[in-house]
């Protein structure tokens, strides 16, 4: 018995030479007519597509990688998904680079260094097209990685001046700085700052905090407050009431993500601190419903959308052999200033 012929192979998968005789055209035909190849007659690229469409047929883009040295994977590497951060810039990304013919692989580091390098060993031995990083910090086997595969790679968020490297970002330090200087402009002095995760971005904005603080001549080291935990709404809560029990003076917080500034916002009605009256509340990053809060939080709106964007660009140019004009793209940021501050 003659079995049909997506049975014949182990795998099940319908191939190319399957399409091929179903439409009765040589397998060749079949490839260039689902290319959209000119000079393959009409009437047999109407057969081929029907052929496809009955079969269920799926192109193999590793096949037609090793056929064209060309891959179509672009993976996109980033600290987590529960952060809206990163889900609005991988949205951005993709949103370029899909319409481009290229898939986004989406790689997920949770911060550790170790696990990003195993996924650039993985990802890298399938020749992707380009590759898309978040920041700088990474192993130095990570970068002999990046430098070795000759894949052409932006970093996102961050900037730097290095020679060849290509990154589009903005600078954390100047905004944490920026931030904190609308606080001092309140007429406040005991300026407290909350942060979790403790990534380098926390850090950076974390240095602009205290260079804001020292130039004002108000820096405490005691006013800090950094746990490693992740970063939500009710570790942002707790870490006010433990410095609210420390330190009952202080004057401002600036937390350095809005989830935990939320939180702080929702534990100071729970202890009847007035806000801003007898405590300012800023957070970082301008979050989905900061604006909803009660007071509405003053914060940092970020270009998180636009860095994916502008990064995802920068990288269609570098695979296309164009050289971007500018190696180091640098995005602005807005302090947003509501009621909490």
């Amino acid at each position: 018995m003659d079995l049909p012929s997506r049975k014949r192979r182990s795998s099940g998968r319908v191939t190319l030479q399957d399409v091929a005789r179903e439409a009765q055209v040589s397998p060749i035909t079949a490839s260039r007519a689902l290319r959209g190849e000119r000079g393959v007659a009409s009437e047999l690229v109407a057969r081929v597509r029907s052929a496809v469409e009955r079969l269920g047929y799926v192109p193999d883009p590793a096949a037609r990688t090793l056929a064209s040295q060309r891959s179509t994977q672009v993976p996109v590497l980033v600290p987590m998904l529960s952060n809206a951060l990163f889900v609005d810039l991988l949205e951005a990304v993709h949103r370029v680079l899909f319409p481009a013919g290229y898939q986004p692989l989406i790689g997920v580091t949770h911060y550790d260094a170790v696990e990003e390098e195993q996924l650039l060993r993985s990802y890298l031995a399938h020749r992707p097209a380009g590759l898309l990083v978040t920041g700088f910090d990474r192993t130095e086997a990570a970068r002999r990685l990046i430098a070795a595969s000759g894949v052409p790679c932006v970093h996102l968020m961050e900037t730097t001046d290095a020679p060849g490297v290509f990154c589009v970002g903005f600078s954390q330090t100047d905004a944490g700085a920026d931030l904190t200087r609308h606080l001092l402009s309140r007429g406040h002095r005991r300026i407290a700052f909350i942060a979790a995760q403790l990534d380098p971005r926390t850090m950076q904005r974390a240095e602009g905090y205290r260079r804001a603080l020292r130039q004002a001549q108000c820096y405490d080291p005691s006013l800090e407050l950094l746990s490693p935990e992740r970063s939500s709404i009710a570790l942002g809560a707790r870490l006010l009431e433990q410095l609210l029990r420390l330190r009952p003076d202080t004057q401002a917080v600036f937390f350095n993500n809005d989830d935990l500034a939320q939180g702080g916002l929702l534990a100071a009605q729970r202890l009847g601190v007035k806000v801003p009256e007898q405590l300012a509340v800023a957070g970082f990053n301008d979050l989905a419903g900061s604006d909803q809060m009660l007071p509405p939080l003053t914060t940092v709106r970020t270009p998180r959308s636009q860095v994916g964007t502008e990064g995802a660009r920068m990288l269609l140019q570098l695979i296309g052999g164009q050289r971007p004009a500018q190696a180091c793209v640098r995005l602005g940021y807005e302090v947003v200033v509501r009621q909490s501050s």
